[in-house]
């Protein structure tokens, strides 16, 4: 696998499932790693790797749900949303 940071990326088996569904490039996913606009906390202990996309014309936002470890983030999963205030955390 490519690696981020000095670190590998894994893509489980669900997460290249959904993000074929979805229409998400790999590609995608390994950018929003490598050079996120926004990482935020998930839930369990996750992280969420945040980056403004454009899709059919129109801004979205991808997220990239993934696990760190020493030597790799394990993407657990990713998925396109239109609504970007939603999940996008201003500084406080």
């Amino acid at each position: 696998m490519s690696d981020s940071g000095g670190k590998r990326v894994e893509i489980i088996s669900l997460a290249r499932r959904k993000m074929a569904q979805r229409r998400i490039p790999e590609s995608w996913v390994r950018d929003a790693l490598a050079n996120s606009e926004q990482i935020v906390a998930g839930h369990g202990g996750r992280w969420v790797a945040q980056k403004r996309v454009t899709m059919a014309d129109k801004e979205r936002l991808l997220r990239v749900v993934y696990e760190e470890t020493e030597s790799a983030y394990v993407v657990v999963t990713a998925y396109v949303t239109s609504d970007i205030t939603r999940y996008w955390r201003n500084a406080p």
